[in-house]
């Protein structure tokens, strides 16, 4: 896949597609994507940034939206949750961007929402910000690790090598 060949309508297409399987994600593990320990396997499609950094802003929206539709805490953590996706996935394409290894993608999908995320929750839920993170940072584990895995698989299938300093044996994803 070359991403240099795809056009705006492939690429608002893919994006579309890519927002619904985050939120049907969601969805279907809504029992434990708002828990204690909020295991968001969706949070793991923003991987995807990696291989397709135009997946930012809509990652992002796919968030906000999946908070309206089954959070049910509020604005707060629509608007919060939208921020926390843009912020996760655009540090996840920079990752890329310098050339870094795509093992470093872990680091954003464990913290940005681990340590953003309960900026809201500890004032929504009065919850002390400390617990807050410590859970939702244990929470990202899982999720990052999938999203990493998933990265690598897709650029195994694809022919491309993410994995030395970015540079890629096929023409740019």
């Amino acid at each position: 896949m070359n991403l240099k060949d795809m056009g705006k309508v492939q690429k608002m297409t893919f994006s579309a597609m890519i927002m619904a399987l985050y939120v049907v994600l969601v969805y279907i593990t809504q029992s434990f994507s708002f828990g204690a320990y909020q295991i968001r396997i969706a949070t793991s499609v923003y991987a995807l940034a990696y291989l397709f950094p135009f997946l930012v802003l809509p990652l992002g929206l796919a968030n906000s939206i999946s908070n309206t539709l089954f959070g049910g805490l509020g604005l707060l953590d629509t608007i919060g949750g939208g921020i926390a996706g843009i912020l996760t996935t655009l540090i996840i394409a920079g990752i890329r961007k310098m050339g870094w290894h795509r093992a470093f993608i872990v680091i954003p999908l464990i913290f940005v929402p681990g340590l953003l995320v309960p900026l809201w929750l500890s004032y929504i839920l009065k919850v002390p910000y400390a617990a807050l993170a410590v859970s939702l940072c244990i929470g990202q584990i899982i999720p990052a690790l999938c999203g990493t895995a998933a990265v690598s698989a897709l650029a195994r299938a694809w022919g491309i090598d993410t994995g030395r300093g970015g540079q890629n044996k096929k023409a740019a994803v």
